[in-house]
């Protein structure tokens, strides 16, 4: 990879993801990797387009051959995230990051915005085909991007708040439940029972129910 391109991506943040249609739900407890010497960047100047950033991951894209992706990927700051340390659309080539990851680390930041690129990287190459969020594909590209060991998720020391959960979800073969604050707006189904008989793709008998909470 470029030395000058990784001197610019060398500044970037880590993990959620924006899912399509008819999606898994898939979730894992990791332990937090050791963070690094905390930077001062004031948190308060990072909002909207990050031209540097966004200019280092098209630089990255070209170098794998997808000038198409590279054309159209932006990379913005987004201080209405809470927990959330990033986030990937696609087909719209996205990155969105939290700007608390800089009091962090800058490692944190550029593992972030890869950790997304990677993403798009997938569903780019895939187009229209269904895939796992963190499946082979993923895995694959953040291999091409540099980070072949990068995990699904990371628990990260970020503020957060408390919201009332008002729906409740389960599993009608397994029976695992949550509870969420939003009710979802498309087709969701409990992965570890995809996984058992359809490789982790939807499959309609294990879509999850759903029962709004009551009012307190």
């Amino acid at each position: 990879m470029n030395s000058s391109v990784l001197e610019i991506v060398n500044q970037s943040v880590i993990i959620a993801f924006v899912f399509r249609s008819d999606r898994q739900m898939k979730f894992s407890f990791l332990e937090a990797a050791a963070p690094e010497a905390v930077t001062t960047l004031p948190t308060s100047t990072l909002r909207g387009l990050d031209f540097e950033r966004s200019t280092a991951c098209a630089r990255l894209l070209e170098s794998m051959g997808l000038i198409d992706l590279a054309g159209k990927v932006s990379v913005r700051w987004n201080g209405r995230m809470r927990s959330c340390a990033g986030r990937a659309t696609w087909p719209v080539a996205l990155i969105e990051l939290n700007p608390k990851l800089v009091e962090i680390s800058r490692e944190e930041v550029r593992r972030t915005m890869l950790h997304e690129l990677a993403h798009l990287v997938a569903y780019e190459r895939n187009g229209n085909r269904r895939i796992q969020a963190h499946g082979i594909q993923w895995q694959q590209a953040c291999a091409d991007l540099g980070i072949p060991w990068e995990r699904a998720t990371h628990e990260l020391s970020l503020p957060s708040r408390t919201l009332k959960r008002r729906w409740h979800y389960y599993c009608p073969s397994c029976e695992a439940s949550f509870e969420r604050v939003r009710k979802f707006k498309s087709r969701v189904a409990c992965y570890d029972c995809c996984r058992k008989v359809n490789l982790g793709y939807y499959h309609e008998d294990f879509r999850l129910r759903e029962m709004k909470l009551p009012e307190s």
